[in-house]
């Protein structure tokens, strides 16, 4: 081996030698070494030749299996960051050649199957970017040394090595996105399949004989067992990802029949030969029935359709359901005191419990597939074609006919129930070995039920309960009718009394009372669980024994099914049950117990017919011993879960909370520091903060010294916590200032975090604009005085967020500014703001977009533009010159003035307010909320009265336009004939006609009111106000006579009329 690249820019060449001595390094266990080695082969990951030379040593099987292994990771790697042909210093055409020229032959005749593993990683990566184009004959290169290894003749390496790289390839591809490699792939599949396929039917046969007949060498017979499951392997995933419709094709349904007659022989052969079978080899068999339960699982998800219409698919459900039911008798706990052997899996020395428990939840999966085909098909089938559809329709009565019979159902209904909703002897050990794990477990979320046959199996009765209510209740109800009367010795629950309990089958008591909770639905009219409530599980609750636990656990979580969906049961009752259950001096309430206790009370407080005032009597106690239970437990999550019920009481009870607030935040401080770094515990305290400061609403306040110091900490720009705790403590903070009755220094300090916010304009803008709104409304005096900051961020944030609702929460701020200003100080702290809009730059760039729009809208036909703004911005934009415009004419139009091209120049300052009044007239019809309609009546009215100058009174005409739109619209009159009287809508005589009666009110609620009534738009009758302003305008203008000749003869009558019609004048 001899190739060498010099390479004059560094200090070690790229040759054999200094390559092979620097892996040797890097292998080494010197740290030394293995740091400048490392750093030497970074140096020469850009360099030419540098990834087939590291193949070159791959291949060389002479050298250390150390150095071979370090180069084919290398590789592997580099394949990863370079070989695409976009990356920076990619790997040339000529070097990618070599190495694809290479791969196959030194994978296959690889002795090691460690680096045959990693050779083939590479060539899967290598297919995965190559493939069709630059590879095009990878996957028929692969197929045809398949059939050369396949021969009796054959090395036996090279099949192993063939099919270990065929099923890498098929990984990668299966999982392209590319519709191209998927493509091609299907378009590949039919000759690999068919060579593959007799290889794995040729090993099964091979060993299958062996066994049968005692034939053959024991040696061969184990290879052919690995060589066949690694056959399945790869078939496996080729049968679905390399065909669209698999059932369309002779050879897949050729291999689904096998398949299905492999699976029935495979595990009698287990049973039967399963004292005699050498471990290797049972444990590649119980691989095969794997692989195969993994393959009809992946086709009925996958390819629904085709599983349906597949040879025996009905048939194949059943099979695995008769395997289920066989698996059933042996699967839950006969006993809560049987003393168990453990062995490798945890439960019993049962050799067949591992696989035949991973065999059973694939076929529990599988029925369920099947099940939601025909209960949920529009969630089931991707179709496109009319075959597809036809296809889908005979999938249905398929399934319908084939596997879910009125006779099966109801079997599966009493087998789920009975054997797999019943506890494990593994579940019972881990219950009192690991209770904060086993509880997590069984509370799992998301997906968790693929993973465990209990709960599968509780969601497939479900799916069947739901889908089949005629059909399975009575029968459902005839099992706990049984059960009832084992416990009581009656014939019907109807007659159930007072009678105690004494049925001692807890595990089979738990199982059905777990299916009278999922079936609540559907049960809750055809049950009285009121008088089961008060006749069965009051009594039950308060026996004390071995295994009462198990009962008590359920009943938690049956009630929190059953109130869920049930009005009208005695909440006083369950409340109580709930205070029992987490009773930590009772030792039948162990802490499994109080968990699920303290998770399901959430589901008892969050329905809609929970009031505060019958749970008050309950709630210090049930609080107290929750937020003890939170320190208790030791898992997060299961803290966090805990925590939530809190929150849940907190914000259900609303202001009824406060006699119980100090005992809640007691207790948070010292969870805060045990948190750590633990943020999700941290971010579900700040989210009970949020809550309780709600709650409490003005009596909040108390607790300002303990929660400003939190938020701050998390909101500082610097500290590490802010990308984990930020938005819930935006949460908390805009929480405090609704509730708080007045500015503190502490509050006020907090507004300089606010500035990095605007900045950055993250997605947590929104929350902190809502929050300047609160301060706004809480201390106007001292956010005037900060104008200045808080407008040049506005500036900037309309230049980067022109769209509608960024743009109209900003310019409702600059609204509220300026209603402030003219709250506190009038037309003179009006004019103050508008020197800050102007100094800022916000009133130009208001003016800009303005100008902009208009100017768009005097185009028209093929060279029309679009306006930077729509409507609604543009309103938006509109209403803020509305109100400074209302607050004080004078400094309007000095702004606008100052604004002009020529602020000096008369023309100039004409020239701007001749092409801002006629957008703004031509746009009133855009705008659609009337009281908005009405600020800008009031404003463009207030223009008219200040100065009577030729630019307004030239308007008169729009102008009437828009008093007549406006008191049409805003006023009310008893006699729509005679408009006489009349009142307007928008006129709010007294605040206090607005406020709550029935509930304490937020002090911000209270602000915003006053805010509201303040606003011209609600305190001035529209009429009125035109009328006043026009009389002024007449007087300046010499008198009823001359305003009349000099300017409303140019109206239209028509409008004069129509405007007359309204008695404003």
């Amino acid at each position: 081996m001899n190739f060498a690249i010099e390479v004059p820019s560094e200090a070690n060449p790229l040759n054999s030698q200094t390559l092979i001595k620097i892996l040797t390094q890097a292998s080494s266990t010197d740290q030394q070494h293995v740091q400048t080695s490392t750093k030497q082969l970074q140096n020469w990951e850009r360099e030419p030749g540098f990834y087939s030379s590291l193949q070159s040593v791959f291949i060389e099987t002479s050298l250390p299996l150390e150095v071979r292994y370090l180069s084919a990771i290398q590789l592997k790697n580099g394949i990863d960051k370079y070989w695409r042909k976009t990356t920076s210093n990619a790997i040339n055409k000529e070097e990618k050649a070599l190495i694809r020229s290479r791969c196959i032959d030194s994978g296959i005749n690889e002795p090691d199957r460690r680096l045959a593993l990693q050779n083939a990683l590479v060539i899967a990566k290598i297919t995965r970017f190559d493939f069709p184009h630059d590879w095009s004959d990878v996957i028929s290169s692969v197929t045809k040394h398949l059939r050369l290894a396949s021969r009796p003749e054959s090395n036996p390496v090279h099949l192993s090595r063939t099919l270990l790289i065929l099923l890498y390839i098929i990984k990668e591809l299966s999982t392209a996105r590319l519709q191209r490699s998927r493509s091609s792939l299907q378009s590949a599949s039919p000759e690999v399949f068919q060579v593959l396929g007799q290889v794995y039917v040729d090993k099964v046969h091979s060993w299958m004989r062996y066994l049968q007949d005692g034939a053959g060498d024991n040696a061969l017979a184990s290879q052919a067992v690995s060589e066949s499951l690694l056959a399945l392997r790869v078939l496996r995933r080729l049968t679905i990802a390399g065909f669209e419709f698999p059932n369309r094709h002779k050879e897949v349904q050729e291999f689904w029949v096998c398949s299905r007659l492999h699976l029935a022989e495979m595990l009698s052969l287990l049973r039967q030969y399963r004292r005699s079978l050498q471990p290797e080899m049972q444990f590649h068999i119980e691989k095969i029935l794997v692989q195969l339960s993994k393959l009809h699982l992946e086709m009925v998800k996958v390819h629904p359709a085709a599983f349906a219409l597949l040879p025996d698919s009905p048939e194949l459900a059943k099979a695995y359901w008769r395997l289920l039911c066989d698996f059933g008798q042996t699967f839950g706990s006969q006993s809560i005191v049987t003393p168990l052997k453990i062995g490798t899996d945890g439960d019993s020395e049962d050799k067949d419990i591992p696989y035949l428990e991973k065999v059973s939840l694939k076929g529990l999966l599988l029925i369920r597939a099947c099940a939601k085909m025909v209960y949920s098909p529009s969630q089931t089938f991707k179709y496109q074609h009319a075959e597809d559809k036809l296809e889908k329709k005979q999938s249905i009565a398929l399934m319908q006919t084939g596997l879910l019979s009125a006779v099966l159902i109801g079997e599966m209904m009493e087998i789920l129930v009975t054997r797999f909703f019943v506890f494990r002897p593994r579940d019972l050990r881990e219950w009192e070995e690991e209770p904060d794990e086993w509880e997590r477990r069984e509370e799992g979320e998301g997906d968790v039920w693929e993973f465990s046959i209990r709960s599968c199996a509780e969601k497939l009765f479900l799916d069947l309960v739901i889908n089949n209510k005629d059909l399975l209740t009575k029968p459902l109800l005839n099992v706990f009718y049984t059960v009832a009367s084992t416990c009581y010795g009656i014939e019907r629950y109807s007659e159930l009394t007072d009678i105690a309990p004494q049925n001692s089958d807890i595990l089979l008591k738990d199982s059905i009372y777990a299916a009278i909770g999922l079936a609540a639905p559907v049960l809750e009219t055809e049950l009285d669980f009121g008088k089961f409530l008060e006749t069965t599980l009051i009594p039950e609750i308060q026996i004390q024994g071995p295994g009462y636990n198990i009962i008590r656990r359920r009943i938690a979580i049956v009630l929190g099914q059953w109130l869920a969906v049930k009005e009208g049961l005695n909440r006083p009752l369950v409340y109580q049950i709930f205070q029992y259950l987490l009773a930590r001096d009772d030792s039948s309430n162990d802490l499994v117990v109080r968990v699920t206790a303290g998770r399901q009370l959430k589901n008892i407080i969050e329905p809609y017919e929970f009031t505060a005032e019958p749970f008050m009597p309950f709630a210090p106690i049930l609080l107290g011993r929750l937020m003890a239970l939170v320190e208790e437990v030791e898992l997060s999550e299961t803290k966090m879960a805990l925590l939530n019920t809190v929150n849940i009481i907190v914000s259900r009870m609303e202001h009824h909370i406060n006699p119980f607030a100090d005992q809640i935040l007691s207790l948070l401080p010292s969870l805060w520091s045990q948190a750590g770094e633990e943020y999700l515990m941290k971010q579900s305290i700040l989210s009970i903060l949020s809550v309780l400061m709600t709650s409490m609403k003005d009596q909040s306040h108390r607790f300002h010294a303990m929660i400003l110091p939190l938020i701050e900490s998390s909101i500082e720009v610097s500290s590490e916590s802010r990308t984990y705790l930020l938005e819930d403590a935006l949460d908390l903070w805009a929480a405090i200032l609704v509730q708080t009755p007045s500015p503190t220094p502490e509050i006020l300090a907090l507004v300089e975090y606010l500035f990095p916010m605007y900045d950055t304009a993250t997605d947590t803008l929104r929350k902190a604009l809502e929050i300047t709104e609160s301060y706004i409304l809480l201390a106007p005096a001292p956010m005037l005085d900060s104008s200045a900051r808080f407008l040049s961020s506005f500036t900037a944030l309309l230049a980067s967020h022109p769209k509608r609702e960024a743009s109209g929460i900003i310019t409702r701020l600059i609204e509220l500014l300026i209603q402030s200003a003219d709250n506190l100080g009038g037309p003179s702290a009006i004019q103050a703001i508008t020197t800050v809009l102007l100094s800022t730059h916000l009133l130009p760039q208001l003016l800009t977009s303005l100008h902009s729009a208009h100017s768009a809208h005097q185009t028209s036909g093929p060279h029309r533009t679009h306006p930077a703004i729509d409507p609604m911005v543009e309103t938006s934009h509109l209403s803020v010159l509305a109100r400074l415009a209302l607050g004080n004419p004078s400094s309007f139009t000095h702004a606008l003035a100052a604004l002009s091209p020529h602020p000096s120049s008369s023309s100039s300052f004409a020239t701007t307010i001749t092409w801002l009044l006629d957008e703004w007239f031509s746009h009133f019809e855009s705008i659609p909320a009337p009281d908005t309609k009405k600020l800008h009546c009031l404003a463009l009215t207030a223009l008219l009265a200040h100065s009577p100058q030729p630019w307004i009174l030239r308007r008169l005409q729009p102008l009437m336009g828009v008093w007549t739109d406006v008191v049409a619209e805003c006023v009310e009159y008893p006699d729509e004939d005679s408009m006489q009287g009349g009142r307007d809508t928008l006129v709010w005589w007294d605040p206090d006609d607005l406020k709550p009666v029935d509930r304490p009110e937020a002090p911000e609620d209270a602000r915003k009111r006053n805010m509201r009534f303040s606003d011209p738009v609600h305190r001035f009758d529209v009429r009125d106000f035109v009328r006043e302003r026009v009389q002024r305008c007449v007087e300046a203008c010499g008198g009823q006579e001359a305003f009349q000749r000099g300017w409303l003869v140019d109206v239209d009558k028509d409008v004069v009329r129509s405007f007359g019609r309204l008695g404003v004048l």
